[in-house]
């Protein structure tokens, strides 16, 4: 059930609870068709998600200066509230699915609460629901790795050619196989990154020595790919994650 809000309760209903639960504010009019137009898919967006986001109406002829607090320039106008900011919005009366997105935007699904939860049969229920999504198929892979299940591991990425993460994942099962920077890996497992990719850079160099072939371009590939995949757990202006790629640069050129 929508909450009227004015300008004397919109710092408390809105900002300040838009901080433990996201609420999208519906600026409409008396007089405004397509307002009435939206409404019943605003209210049915909100009662299906039971409580984890909250529906505020400001009517904006009684509340002027909120609408033009927040550029309201046309209405129907919804903004979505989370963390005390505005994160989201849209103009006019939307069809259904744009307003589902809004609020699908706001709740975590049920996936991304199994990828939170991180255990492995979590994991792997949250694959099954979103069998595309390949943060789920990494985490899963590193779930099972960490059990020494290798190929339910790669399992877990195929499919996923393309998302450096699962690549490097795929790239470190082969060389294991292959018996090349097993020490990297171990390393990796012993939370000692850096010493990982130094013993992965060392290997790279040390196949760039050798005489070129299609099995040393391949090894070389999978070695490169193993380098990404770690340096995708690092935000990418992380002074590590510049350091290593130039040396990655320096040592595939």
């Amino acid at each position: 059930m929508a909450i009227d809000v004015t300008e004397e309760s919109f710092e408390r209903e809105v900002v300040e609870r838009s901080r433990t639960v996201p609420v999208v504010v519906d600026f409409w009019a008396e007089w405004c068709g397509p307002c009435r137009t939206l409404t019943p898919a605003l209210e049915a967006a909100e009662a299906s998600r039971e409580g984890k986001v909250v529906l505020a109406k400001v009517d904006v002829d009684a509340n002027q200066a909120l609408a033009a607090r927040f550029g309201v320039q046309g209405i129907p106008a919804v903004k979505a509230f989370r963390g005390g900011a505005v994160v989201g919005e849209f103009v006019g009366a939307v069809p259904k699915a744009q307003v589902e997105a809004l609020f699908d935007s706001l709740v975590p699904s049920r996936a991304d609460e199994l990828l939170a939860a991180g255990d492995e049969l979590s994991l792997r229920e949250a694959a099954e629901l979103e069998p595309n999504r390949a943060d789920v198929a990494v985490a899963l892979a590193k779930a099972r790795l960490a059990r020494g299940a290798a190929e339910e591991a790669l399992a877990a990425v195929e499919g996923h050619e393309g998302d450096f993460a699962a690549e490097g994942i795929a790239a470190r099962i082969g060389l294991v196989k292959a018996g090349v920077a097993t020490e990297a890996f171990e390393a990796l497992d012993r939370g000692e990154r850096d010493a990982a990719l130094d013993s992965l850079l060392a290997a790279l160099d040390e196949t760039g020595r050798s005489p070129a072939s299609e099995e040393r371009d391949e090894l070389r590939e999978r070695l490169r790919r193993a380098v990404v995949g770690i340096l995708t757990d690092l935000p990418p202006d992380a002074p590590t994650a510049v350091s290593y790629r130039r040396r990655l640069a320096t040592a595939l050129y």
